[in-house]
């Protein structure tokens, strides 16, 4: 079970490189049906479900990865960006704030912390979170969001 699991686990991250949340999604919960706790699956269909815009599910399965592992912060940064996406903005930043208390220089909680921060207004936090995401991770996806956010900042909300 554990080894058919893993090569549906390996299915579903190949569908999401190719784009596929949908296959992604199916692939890993074939995979969770044989192996209903793994974490790393867990958090893969929550990537999945997030891309196809099912926060709700992602949020679940998110909850199921850190009954098992609290200290993940992969996972409480996936949940924050879930549960903006449901508009729980307050939930949201308590995941992140978490997140960073547990790795100070987390690129990816920096940048959903200046998401947030941006919703509410804190132009200047934003910033400084977006900043320093880039400079903590360059060359990185995460890098290319904050710089991108950063120049939406610049132009201001009537460029938008």
């Amino acid at each position: 079970a554990a080894a058919r699991a893993s090569v549906f686990g390996q299915a579903g991250q190949a569908w999401l490189i190719a784009g596929s949340a949908d296959k992604a999604y199916r692939s890993t919960t074939l995979a969770l049906s044989l192996t209903p706790d793994d974490e790393d699956l867990l958090i893969d269909r929550a990537i999945a479900a997030a891309a196809l815009e099912r926060y709700r599910s992602a949020v679940e399965d998110l909850d199921h990865a850190l009954e098992a592992d609290a200290k993940r912060t992969d996972a409480l940064v996936l949940r924050a960006a879930a549960q903006r996406g449901l508009n729980q903005l307050d939930r949201a930043r308590e995941d992140v704030e978490r997140a960073l208390v547990q790795d100070p220089d987390n690129p990816e909680a920096l940048l959903e912390r200046g998401i947030l921060r941006q919703r509410r207004g804190d132009r200047p936090g934003a910033r400084r979170d977006w900043e320093r995401a880039a400079a903590l991770a360059p060359d990185t996806a995460t890098a290319d969001l904050a710089q991108q956010n950063l120049q939406l900042l610049e132009a201001g909300p009537d460029r938008r």
